[in-house]
Order: structure tokens, then sequence, then C-alpha cells
């Protein structure tokens, strides 16, 4: 479920130990304002929408040369003490990891973009946690993808209310 585990205050330590036991990345372990958020696997339909929406994010990155997408896991510390694990974003040119390198995760320190595909279990964390998350740490565009709903929310750092799109 996507709520909060236990009540704690937990460490990106703590956390960081809980991920490397699970050899799968599953459950999903993040930390936000010190409160674990565990997420199950998601549904196929989520996955389904996180693949077609990473190939297209991933040539259009590539295309206009603005930096890297990447998929999820990777956990993320853009913010001393957190770890998040947007299900789709954008590293800047520059900033992201590379494949030749002994690059890691931790060396990403902002995002040009973070992508949630949301889940039932998902909903409130990705719709207000997260949200509020990315846009203080300064990631310019946040979208909310709700495949059910076929809407995406569409929100900047630079305004206060999202861009809705329907299909």
């Amino acid at each position: 479920m996507g709520m909060p585990a236990i009540r704690r205050h937990w460490t990106a330590a703590s956390v960081r130990a809980l991920i490397y036991e699970s050899p799968l990345h599953w459950p999903r372990y993040e930390l936000i304002d010190g409160e674990l958020v565990v997420t199950p696997a998601p549904e196929v339909t989520h996955q389904l929408a996180v693949q077609e929406l990473g190939r297209l994010l991933f040539e259009y990155a590539l295309a206009e040369h603005t930096g890297i997408a990447f998929v999820s896991p990777a956990d993320l510390e853009l913010r001393p003490g957190t770890i998040t694990q947007p299900d789709l974003f954008v590293v800047p040119a520059g900033g992201a990891p590379s494949a030749g390198g002994r690059s890691r995760w931790a060396d990403v320190r902002s995002l040009l973009l973070a992508i949630e595909v949301i889940s039932p279990s998902s909903t409130r964390i990705d719709r207000i946690k997260k949200r509020d998350y990315y846009l203080d740490v300064g990631v310019p565009d946040y979208l909310v993808v709700d495949v059910d709903a076929r809407m995406i929310e569409h929100w900047r750092s630079d305004r206060g209310t999202p861009t809705v799109l329907r299909e």
C-alpha cells in the first residue's frame, strides 16, 4: 500500500538498508520528510504506461539534447535525508549518471522533470506529498498521469495550479 509504514523518524541510511535487503527492488521504499513510504509492485496497466511514456520521453530528450530520461528504480536523494523514485524522470544534460563511468544515483542532484503514474495505492502520495516535494526541491515540471481517468496533471514550480490535460 502506498502509505506511511511505521510512525517513526526514518533516516536515509535506514531506508537504504531496507532497499539493499530487497534484491528485486520491491516493495519500493521512499523517504520524504522523515516518513517511510512503501509501495507495492505496480499493476500491468501502470507499467505499460510507464514503458510507453519512457520511450517517448527518452527519444524527445535525446533529440532535443536536454538531458537523459530514466525510469525507476532509481534511489534519488535530491535533498539530503530523502530518497525518492519517480516513475520517470529527466536528468539535465551533464548531470546524468553515465553507463561507462562509476556514476551512482546519489550523484544526481537535480531533475528537469519528474513523472508519477498513479496507482490506487499511490494517489495521495503522488498527488500531494511527492508533488510538494519535487516542486520544493526545484524540479521545474511535475506530471501526475492518471491512466484510469485518462488525464495528466502538469504542475510547474513557477505557478500554483496545474494544467490538466484530458483525452
